[in-house]
């Protein structure tokens, strides 16, 4: 990705733990803002891992809870918790601003784990919405299709195209590095794969699926409606089938979309973008991983009876696997 950047006009600016010295070489500045910008960050890593650990524990543990969609769930949770645990981290040491003037090892390490975690978490999210494609507009016919084994090949698949899209632009990186502007049509065709690949393409699925599951919702109550004449409850169901959904899709691309979209601008264009906009919009997209266990499992009755579970330490003696969450 290639930023149009006065380093000495905005590194002194945009980031409170770095500044410029006299020898125009980039420094530590460990103020109170720099102080007060790690501990919130810090906090919000540490919420990250103990949400997404919550999910990982409950899937885990109780056997009601042993299900294709919600390893699946378990899936998107273990990519979640890593990217609290490494990428939020590594995004604190190793910043766009520092990684401008030192592009060493570490800032390649970090952009690596960015790129390969977050895109597991996207694709793990548009796999959950194929499994909620199946459940709601073919549910004769889901235990058939989404099984063990179609659920295993669904996440082995997420992982490993994200390994492949994250260690890919460390190589085009590297290899543009040493032929310059000969390399130039390969880094953008990298550019183009791993934007389709990691964000463009899951995000048009999981749309289209998610639109056609609301528009089978609605004629399913619709149906129910005109055999029982309950129309209060069927507009319960619609408000709730609506609300679901509007959540789901709001905070992904209310997370993720400025960034990419920012990212796009900046790989195909010599539009200048601040560093301080281009930080701000990745800490954004991050906390998707956050926002992730509150939407996918406290939606459900029987995640937050496995939460209050886990909280309040009952699961510690023992005995409780087989609990029933209802």
């Amino acid at each position: 990705m290639e930023i149009t950047v006065n380093r000495t006009d905005v590194l002194t600016q945009i980031h409170p733990c770095f500044e410029i010295d006299m020898s125009k070489a980039l420094i530590r500045n460990l103020s109170e803002m720099c102080t007060l910008f790690h501990i919130f960050l810090g906090s919000l890593s540490v919420v990250t891992v103990c949400g997404n650990l919550l999910v990982i524990t409950s899937v885990i543990y109780f056997k009601q809870l042993h299900t294709p969609s919600n390893f699946l769930v378990l899936s998107l949770a273990v990519a979640d918790m890593f990217v609290g645990v490494l990428v939020f981290p590594l995004t604190m040491e190793f910043s766009f601003s520092s990684c401008l003037f030192y592009d060493d090892i570490f800032c390649k390490v970090r952009g690596t784990f960015d790129v390969s975690l977050c895109s597991s978490s996207i694709l793990n999210l548009c796999c959950i919405s194929i499994d909620r494609y199946y459940a709601v507009c073919q549910p004769l016919t889901y235990r058939a299709k989404i099984n063990d084994y179609v659920v295993v090949v669904m996440i082995l698949m997420s992982w490993g195209v994200s390994v492949i899209i994250g260690i890919s632009f460390v190589i085009v990186g590297i290899h543009q590095e040493h032929c310059a502007e000969n390399c130039f049509l390969d880094g953008i065709l990298a550019h183009i794969m791993g934007l389709i690949f990691s964000f463009y393409l899951p995000v048009i699925i999981m749309l289209c699926i998610y639109l056609k599951i609301f528009l089978v919702a609605q004629r399913q109550a619709r149906s129910i409606h005109n055999m029982t004449k309950c129309g209060a409850a069927v507009s319960k169901m619609e408000r709730k089938a609506t609300k679901t959904l509007a959540i789901v899709m709001g905070v992904f691309l209310m997370c993720w979309l400025p960034f990419f979209l920012c990212t796009t601008v900046l790989s195909f264009t010599r539009v200048y973008v601040p560093l301080l906009v281009i930080e701000l919009l990745n800490w954004l997209a991050l906390s998707n991983s956050l926002l992730n266990p509150f939407i996918y499992a406290f939606f459900y009755t029987w995640f937050r009876s496995a939460f209050r579970m886990i909280i309040t330490g009952k699961i510690i003696r023992g005995g409780f696997s087989n609990t029933n969450l209802n």
